[in-house]
């Protein structure tokens, strides 16, 4: 007696479609499973068996094989379970004609046959749909995020035993409607103006929203640099429909969806410890997971204390910041997460948290230059904005204004944002700082007055390439948010003024 549902298997955030045989024989009792699964399918022999006899079925004495095509892909996790059990059921005759090639059957099952929350289930859905799938059974504590993919039915499963009774025709398993597709602007629990004085550097933040660029802060310890990182999200404008979709798969691969939560509806913010090791923070491990640059896609990456990250940490970097994406490549597999992300570094001047003293040469200004330099060149030119925060003086801190609030900036940033958007659509681009070496001359049109500036500056500063390039994206979002078709002399000047230089850090 033969078999054959579908599963699906995940290489990092993309699924695979995967058939499960079941051969039902005479024989002497055995139950195997081969395709390449890992200890956790292994285990699924002991869930599986317990789980169809705890659910009034019977499972069969016989000699029974599960194979697991296509065989070259490795299958991690529970997440087959319930395809497995179904088809045993079915080659047993107890399930009815459930070999239907439009199906597909996720989640981990229980001792007593009850579905449990499986991860991943957003990314295996999707490519269900795009493999033509019509139908997809998951654990009910998954529906909400499942049924976030248009165009399959989505059928939330709580227990085996229901799941036989839908297939003999007890009951009826109702799919769920589609989810909302609304993301709802969030509320944070910092505010730009919960931050007294720093005026430039919200200046300077405001700008790097608006065409999310990389910044990083060097200033003393307690003068807010933590505080005005953690205000970012605040003034960025809120997920769009397809961004959140993309957030939530990598959040649904590394299990940090709440149960019952469709979508995840705020921008990430992920601020990692300094001793995150470089797994942690890129990714990988024994099954590729994604790490803290891929949580953080669309949202922002916060560094705190920058320099004190390791060295194999921060150049790794280097990749994300260009192109978008991380490359995780281990003995066993190599896979590309995604990394559209915007980094908000921070960093004291000195090992000992401030200026260096005296006349330059002592000392302690050697301590702080060899400090600085721990920050690769080749990174700090993927660093867009650069901006020192100061100790906040006492009458900033005793003076009554609070400043302007994060929804008046967020509002600039919105409608800087639009202006991008009709300009970078057709490129299939969202923001300034995506635009690629190849489009800058086209998207970043500078008057003479400003050419002459940005001619001037390129010698005397020594930019290089990429620094001429992130200088002209920057100085196009500070003119779209002065509303202008053209980039102008005032606006080469102020992205110039943010260029990194270490030396002077």
């Amino acid at each position: 007696m033969l078999a054959k549902v579908h599963s699906c298997a995940l290489v990092g955030l993309d699924g695979v479609l995967v058939d499960v045989e079941v051969d039902v024989a005479q024989g002497l009792p055995a139950y195997t499973i081969v395709g390449l699964p890992d200890a956790a399918v292994q285990e699924a022999r002991e869930r599986t068996r317990a789980a169809i006899r705890n659910s009034g079925a019977v499972f069969p004495n016989r000699r029974l094989t599960v194979n697991l095509a296509p065989a070259d892909v490795r299958k991690v996790g529970p997440v087959h379970d319930l395809s497995i059990a179904s088809a045993i059921l079915a080659a047993t005759g107890q399930l009815g004609d459930i070999t239907e090639d439009r199906a597909i059957f996720l989640g981990e099952l229980s001792l007593d046959g009850a579905l449990r929350h499986t991860d991943g289930i957003l990314p295996m859905v999707a490519e269900a749909r795009a493999a033509g799938m019509e139908r997809a059974f998951v654990p009910a504590m998954n529906g909400a995020e499942a049924a976030v993919v248009s165009g399959i039915e989505v059928l939330p499963v709580n227990s085996l035993q229901q799941l036989i009774a839908h297939f003999i025709g007890l009951i009826q398993i109702e799919p769920l409607p589609a989810t909302q597709t609304t993301v709802d602007r969030s509320s944070y629990p910092v505010d730009l103006a919960d931050v007294r004085g720093q005026a430039h550097v919200k200046r300077a933040l405001e700008i790097a929203a608006a065409g999310a660029h990389n910044v990083l802060m060097i200033g003393p310890p307690g003068a807010g640099k933590t505080l005005l990182a953690r205000c970012v999200p605040s003034i960025l404008p809120p997920l769009e429909l397809e961004e959140a979709i993309e957030v939530t798969k990598i959040y649904s691969v590394a299990g940090l969806i709440p149960q019952r939560t469709s979508l995840i509806a705020e921008r990430p913010f992920r601020a990692p410890h300094h001793t995150v090791s470089h797994v942690g923070l890129v990714g990988g491990g024994v099954t590729p997971q994604p790490g803290e640059i891929s949580l953080a896609h669309r949202g922002v990456l916060f560094l705190d204390e920058f320099p004190e990250f390791s060295r194999q940490s921060l150049e790794a970097l280097r990749q994300p910041l260009e192109d978008g994406t991380v490359s995780v490549v281990r003995a066993n597999y190599s896979v590309t997460l995604p990394a559209r992300l915007m980094l908000v570094a921070a960093m004291n001047p000195s090992p000992g948290g401030y200026a260096e003293g005296g006349d330059g040469n002592s000392t302690m200004a050697d301590a702080a230059r060899r400090y600085r330099r721990r920050i690769s060149g080749p990174l700090l030119d993927r660093i867009d904005v650069y901006v020192e925060v100061p100790q906040i003086p006492y009458e900033d801190m005793a003076g009554g204004d609070r400043g302007e609030s994060s929804e008046a900036v967020r509002q600039r940033v919105e409608a800087s944002r639009d202006i991008q958007a009709r300009r970078l659509n057709p490129h299939d681009l969202r923001v300034n700082a995506e635009i690629t070496a190849r489009l800058v001359p086209e998207l970043c049109v500078v008057d003479k007055r400003g050419e002459a500036l940005l001619r001037g500056a390129h010698d005397r500063m020594g930019l290089s390439g990429r620094g001429h390039h992130r200088t002209l994206k920057l100085a196009r979002t500070i003119a779209d948010l002065d509303g202008a078709e053209v980039i102008g002399a005032a606006h080469v000047a102020e992205a110039l003024q943010y260029r990194a230089r270490i030396d002077d850090a």
